[in-house]
């Protein structure tokens, strides 16, 4: 999870720096992604307060952009707004016309979804900012809430939205779909607006990658899997030895995208993205034994704070699906790297885990004996 993160935090520098390029060519990439690093690194070196803050504003920029978006597309697409000066409207052709919703079978979606899915990684935060949430019992439901029903409006809305007035098989040849809508649409400037709008994008996921990376490697220094040095936190409650390391890792995997983008990054963001999907299996699974053991013990359903909706088959269909899209992955030639290095690095972790969790046991045992034995 930790690798995934700061794997994704470099990409999104490097991005924001080609970005940057449309209205600065002559300027370097190496520039504007050292910058946005250096920015980043400030905003989460001071207070937990000012990341927030930070992440707010990148996210209502994402959000206005969306909204007007759905609109204004979807009155094109009903033909409420004209496209191009005409009074033509595709309606919902563009889900009929062109070999229908699946033209190129139902496999297409899971040899897809690894790549979608990475799309919505970061949603696990929730779970992560717990830890520093002044009412958890209050905010964290709030929070789960507000990502659903989010998604559904500004992911899958936004998505129907571009397949209603974009085919498929021009989808993949265009620069990009938001540009060509609000062109179509005769929005002026569209092609940097939505420069723009993809630029806080990037700098809201390498915001929140290094948040999360740093909190990754102050967590396992608090389970001892790490070194303590991590887990030391500043007056504010930074963990700055996890930030500094987690942005050093990131500054490397970026120069691997620019260095080695056929071997050294590949493999890595292969990793990054099958561990995202493995997260979400392990939070599903984590959440079926817990309701078990919870009410093995003696618990009340009705005491927990919040109940996962249709339990158990929620977390069983949450389960079902990643493990398709990670079967997914073996039929696509381009991605099967990511099971070929994602499954050992795994392995090796849990390796590592159960070979230090036994060493600490061992070393708990004796030093309960020697206390034993001066005692006697």
């Amino acid at each position: 999870y930790w690798i995934n993160w700061v794997v994704t935090v470099g990409s999104e520098f490097t991005a924001s720096g080609i970005l940057m390029q449309r209205w600065f060519p002559d300027s370097s990439v190496w520039m504007w992604s050292a910058i946005f690093a250096a920015l980043l690194f400030i905003c989460n070196a001071f207070s937990v307060k000012l990341f927030a803050e930070t992440e707010f504003w990148f996210s209502s920029v994402k959000i206005v952009t969306i909204i007007l978006f759905i609109i204004l597309g979807g009155a094109a697409m009903f033909g409420l707004i004209s496209l191009n000066g005409t009074a033509d409207a595709p309606m919902l052709s563009n889900f009929t016309d062109h070999g229908g919703l699946f033209p190129n079978g139902f496999l297409a979606v899971f040899i897809a979804m690894i790549s979608v899915s990475f799309a919505f990684s970061g949603t696990e935060l929730i779970g992560v900012t717990a830890g520093e949430s002044a009412n958890p019992q209050k905010d964290i439901p709030r929070s789960i809430r507000n990502v659903a029903w989010r998604t559904v409006i500004f992911f899958i809305g936004a998505v129907f939205i571009l397949s209603g007035l974009i085919s498929w098989k021009d989808a993949g040849v265009i620069e990009s779909p938001f540009v060509a809508v609000f062109a179509e649409i005769g929005i002026p400037y569209a092609a940097d607006i939505i420069n723009f709008v993809i630029l806080t994008a990037l700098l809201s996921v390498a915001n929140s990658g290094l948040y999360a990376s740093t909190r990754m490697m102050w967590s396992l220094a608090n389970e001892n899997m790490i070194s303590s040095r991590f887990k030391k936190v500043t007056s504010k409650g930074i963990p700055l030895n996890a930030l500094m390391i987690s942005m050093a890792v990131s500054c490397l995997s970026l120069v691997s995208s620019i260095v080695a983008p056929g071997t050294v990054y590949v493999v890595m963001v292969a990793i990054a993205g099958f561990a995202g999907v493995v997260v979400w299996m392990s939070i599903a699974l984590s959440q079926l034994l817990f309701r078990k053991r919870f009410l093995k013990k003696g618990g009340n359903v009705k005491d927990l704070t919040f109940r996962t909706p249709l339990y158990p088959l929620m977390p069983i269909a949450a389960l079902l699906l990643c493990s398709a899209s990670c079967i997914g992955l073996a039929f696509d030639p381009n991605q099967r790297i990511a099971l070929f290095c994602g499954v050992p690095c795994i392995i090796l972790c849990y390796l590592i885990y159960h070979f230090k969790r036994s060493v600490t046991k061992a070393k708990k045992i004796s030093q309960e004996e020697y206390q034993a034995d001066h005692i006697l």
